[in-house]
């Protein structure tokens, strides 16, 4: 980033007003009467609704439409460790995130714990405030046991976005990467540099679309992850394959997919040369791919290609999931953001990529091409329709698999935020 860059970051942070989301009131307080159903005495009657049958507190309060955004800071986009209270701007800009696309309010919490049990918790004792929980910025293999504890204990939808986020996103383009390439995913050898949060969700629900978990090649800092190590958490384990091959030249060879989910420049471009003809290249790390698009442009032609950058094509950014995958579970009170539900977004982006881009899409990115093919894979996250698309997809399919509380929304399909209950 220029130092020209590095200063106007701050200064948007800073000015006119520190921060980036704020309160705002929803109902009128000008008159006395005003402030007495307000406050006292009249917040007396919904409170006694709300202790005579606590589905009351989404009709009286804010509950519903209310996304907590946690984090212990132990993972702050790539800068790592640097804990809770560094975290704040990035939970504040998930929250401008969720309201911006999908107008879900957003309290951003940074819990200073001294173990993942006292984060648990903090989480789970102040989950009834809320309709649903983002966790953010919490490192593996911790991650993995916090989710499933808070979702074993919360009644609400509980969603690591750093796994399940990237994991949705990343299978939506590579299910259209492949199609464009004329492969099938359950044939398709697939190699993931990393073994992170992120890159263990990934591989999990490249499975539930279809790839074959034989086929998946998953390396860590030690090189491949095969069925002799014993250095192992459960984690990795269940990517644990019977094979010789042990370091990534060995992994890549004839491989026709690489997924990097781990750091910059470690997959060299004798590895890519090396790979099927048609290979498919997702090099997620950032800011700094683990591939430089330049180099790998160069060394294959015949190359689809995705990173996490939105200076070039087809960007894994999880703003095309998230705030929508929320506002499904959210309008049908789904208890839980389960596999089905994963998938149904995963095929709603996948196929809206596919659909003729608008005008107002192309008007936004400086009115060039955006025609569906190699250069692009994945809708844009300025395109109105995943609204659309993917709400209506993950709350049709929290009502199919029976975790939702509600029918689906007469009001669906939503077209802009402004249709929102």
């Amino acid at each position: 980033m220029s130092e020209d860059m590095k200063q106007a970051a701050l200064d948007y942070h800073a000015n006119p007003k520190a921060g980036k989301i704020s309160v705002e009131i929803s109902k009128p307080t000008e008159t006395s009467r005003d402030l007495s159903l307000a406050y006292s005495p009249g917040v007396a009657e919904p409170v006694r609704e709300i202790a005579k049958d606590a589905e009351n507190a989404y009709k009286y309060t804010a509950k519903g439409n209310l996304v907590a955004v946690i984090s212990d800071g132990s993972a702050i986009l790539g800068l790592g460790n640097l804990g809770p209270l560094a975290s704040k701007p990035v939970m504040e800009g998930k929250g401008v995130l969720f309201k911006r696309f999908a107008g879900i309010d957003v309290f951003d919490i940074e819990v200073n714990s001294e173990s993942p049990q006292a984060f648990i918790d903090t989480v789970r004792r102040i989950a009834d405030t809320f309709g649903g929980i983002n966790l953010e910025d919490i490192k593996a293999p911790e991650c993995f046991e916090i989710e499933r504890i808070l979702i074993e204990q919360c009644d609400i939808p509980v969603f690591h976005d750093d796994q399940h986020g990237t994991a949705i996103v990343t299978a939506a383009g590579m299910l259209n990467a492949l199609e464009l390439q004329g492969k099938k995913i359950e044939e398709a050898t697939i190699v993931c540099l990393g073994a992170g949060a992120a890159a263990v969700a990934c591989m999990k629900l490249l499975i539930s679309c279809g790839a074959k978990s034989d086929n998946i090649l998953m390396l860590d800092r030690k090189g491949v992850i095969h069925s002799g190590r014993e250095d192992l958490n459960q984690y990795k384990a269940m990517f644990a394959t019977e094979t010789d091959k042990r370091t990534l030249a060995d992994a890549c060879d004839g491989a026709d997919v690489f997924v990097g989910l781990s750091g910059p420049n470690l997959f060299p471009a004798e590895a890519l040369k090396s790979m099927a003809p048609n290979p498919v290249v997702f090099a997620c790390s950032n800011p700094d791919p683990e591939i430089a698009v330049e180099l790998a442009l160069a060394t294959r032609d015949d190359l689809i290609m995705a990173t996490g950058r939105s200076d070039y094509p087809n960007q894994v950014n999880n703003v095309l999931g998230f705030p929508f995958i929320f506002r499904g579970a959210l309008d049908v009170r789904s208890k839980v953001i389960n596999e089905e539900m994963k998938v149904a977004a995963v095929h709603a982006i996948k196929d809206l990529a596919k659909e003729p881009v608008t005008q107002a899409v192309i008007d936004a990115y400086g009115g060039e091409s955006l025609e569906y093919g190699k250069d692009n894979i994945i809708p844009k996250p300025l395109d109105v329709r995943l609204l659309t698309v993917v709400s209506a997809a993950v709350a049709k399919a929290a009502v199919d698999s029976g975790v939702a509380q509600l029918p689906y929304p007469a009001h669906y399909p939503l077209n802009s935020v402004d249709d929102i209950k």
